[in-house]
């Protein structure tokens, strides 16, 4: 497994348009074999900043089996608007260390 990260840097106002394009865009990771899971988080403090963590089953599996499907055109077309704002987008494999706490 590798986590893909994609940090945004939208400008003010284009926040509730970029959820809605990505609520669209995660039908095609949830119907991709490769995507494991995957969430989207905004910036507490720079509210126009968000990260989404997607989980692949591995690098090759994301880029050559998840961008080569229909499944990337539909995600693709939904979040162009954005592509611009990305600052940045790298792949990482876990480690060791970790925890998963289950909710109360």
């Amino acid at each position: 497994m590798i986590v893909e990260y994609i940090r945004y840097g939208l400008a003010e106002g284009r926040g509730d348009a970029f959820e809605e394009a990505y609520g669209q865009a995660a039908v095609s990771l949830d119907g991709s074999p490769h995507c494991l899971g995957y969430e989207l988080s905004r910036c507490v403090e720079e509210p126009t900043t968000y990260i989404l963590r997607i989980e692949w089953d591995s690098a090759d599996g994301h880029l050559q089996g998840f961008r080569r499907s229909p499944e990337f055109r539909t995600f693709f077309a939904a979040i162009r608007p954005f592509v611009e704002d990305i600052a940045e987008m790298r792949h990482y494999t876990v480690t060791a260390v970790t925890s998963r706490i289950a909710p109360a």
